[in-house]
């Protein structure tokens, strides 16, 4: 009877335990919203796109002597595209923090705050690599800021809120959890996405993620689905956007350390013929000549282990560590090299000015192209993009900017990259009007065309045209 109770009696104070940690649900998330609204501003955008749209108010019948004529005779159309998005303001002067695509190319920039008022902004400084931007509004007025939490203490299963503008329809608040941590989706070359729950549309880009005590822990940043929510969002965390943002707002710029190394992934059987313990660390595949590890005596075969005092469990850790990490500052890095561990101090050079960089770097403000067929706007691939997206040598192709709500592919994803059009390689936006517009004069009006989605996954779709 004794060992009876005392089982009972260790299963109430086990059960008691367990409760006593968990926090209950909120009653309401009223309070909260309200005090954080004001702080939360919708911002919308204008840039001009270029179109190329047949002249005539006919199509030659194919084989036609005068379509090879006047295939190229059409005039490029310009007209106005707008984009909408979210922000939230970090400074009383009117300092806004959002995404750099929801305002990358634009000529106009529109923040309303209070869903009311609306002020003209300019870009302070905008980072594509993280996708951070930062605004000022054009006003003396003073605005209510929001202050930034401590990402690293967020756990999975806290309580989040997300508030932006979704669908264009205003100050929208929803709730859930985050659901994961560390997160790499494709998307940028510094991911450490946090995951969350909380329904976020088109529109919530660049929005806040908060937690329980009104700080932000997280730029809404990317969805993962084809029209709207599933449940599945992702958000910069606020410690890694921090960093980002001080440099935008002190140099209009960022200011990234740098190695000069080209690295890939430690894999079971390169870890077995280096004799080390188990995969891990990243595998040193190029040096680049005069950078900062040539200069210390790293070379290809290396595997860097450890970085300033931090442990590289993984290759991508690596990068975001680096660029974090101030210019000029010297490191201690241990890397293992003919099965044995060495130390070497480097002194971080910065990313912005490195060779690779400047020649990989994409020509500022890309002209975008709307093929009306299709109902999408492009723009062509750059190395930058084969860079990130670590696609392969070679690869040409558009990437889609716009996708309309009738689109014929508005199953596509926004950065999706069209790569060929019944089985020929594009390397224009013209190549592809062109197939497309021979497919209008056919039948079956119907197009072949392979894609890299966003997980760099390629594969092809049957599309018919109207």
């Amino acid at each position: 009877m004794k060992k009876i109770k005392l089982i009972l009696l260790s299963i109430f104070f086990i059960n008691y335990s367990v409760f006593a940690l968990s926090k209950d649900a909120p009653a309401s998330f009223a309070d909260l919203a309200e005090k954080l609204m004001p702080s939360v501003v919708n911002i919308s955008t204008t840039q001009t796109v270029v179109t190329s749209a047949n002249p005539f108010p006919f199509q030659f019948p194919p084989g036609s002597p005068f379509e090879d004529l006047f295939k190229d005779f059409g005039t490029p159309q310009e007209r106005k595209a707008s984009a909408l998005g979210s922000g939230f303001i970090i400074d009383a002067k009117g300092i806004v923090v959002t995404n750099n695509h929801v305002i990358q190319g634009a000529e106009d920039i529109i923040v309303r705050v209070n869903g009311e008022q609306e002020y003209k902004a300019k870009v302070i400084g905008a980072d594509p690599l993280s996708d951070i931007a930062v605004l000022e509004i054009q006003s003396k007025e003073k605005f209510k800021p929001v202050k930034f939490g401590d990402s690293d203490k967020a756990r999975i299963g806290d309580w989040v809120i997300a508030i932006g503008n979704p669908f264009g329809l205003g100050g929208t608040v929803t709730s859930g959890i985050i659901s994961a941590r560390n997160r790499s989706i494709g998307l940028s070359r510094y991911e450490d996405y946090i995951q969350t729950d909380a329904s976020i549309n088109v529109g919530n880009s660049g929005g806040p993620l908060f937690d329980m005590d009104g700080n932000v822990i997280g730029i809404n940043t990317a969805i993962l689905g084809q029209a709207g929510s599933i449940g599945i969002g992702f958000s910069i965390p606020s410690n890694s956007a921090k960093i980002v943002i001080n440099q935008l707002i002190e140099f209009g710029e960022t200011k990234r350390g740098w190695l000069g190394v080209r690295i890939q992934d430690v894999s079971q059987e390169i870890a077995d013929l280096e004799k080390l313990d188990k995969p891990r660390g990243a595998l040193v595949a190029s040096v680049a000549k005069n950078s900062p590890s040539d200069k210390a005596g790293i070379k290809a075969g290396d595997i860097i282990l450890e970085f300033n005092g931090t442990l590289i469990k993984e290759m991508r850790e690596l990068p975001k560590i680096v660029a974090q990490t101030e210019v000029g500052k010297v490191v201690k890095v241990k890397i293992w090299r003919n099965q044995r561990e060495i130390i070497k101090d480097i002194k971080l050079g910065r990313l912005e000015t490195s060779e690779d960089f400047q020649t990989a770097k994409p020509a500022e403000g890309p002209k975008l192209s709307k093929i009306e067929e299709l109902k999408i706007t492009v723009r062509l691939l750059n190395k930058e993009d084969i860079l990130q997206r670590k696609l392969p040598k070679g690869t040409t192709g558009l990437v889609i900017t716009g996708i309309d709500v009738d689109s014929p592919i508005n199953y596509l994803n926004i950065n999706n990259i069209i790569v060929e059009a019944q089985k020929k390689k594009i390397r224009s936006i013209k190549e592809l009007q062109r197939i497309v517009n021979q497919a209008m004069k056919t039948n079956e009006k119907t197009i072949l065309i392979a894609i890299y989605n966003n997980q760099n996954q390629r594969r092809y779709i049957g599309v018919k045209l109207d």
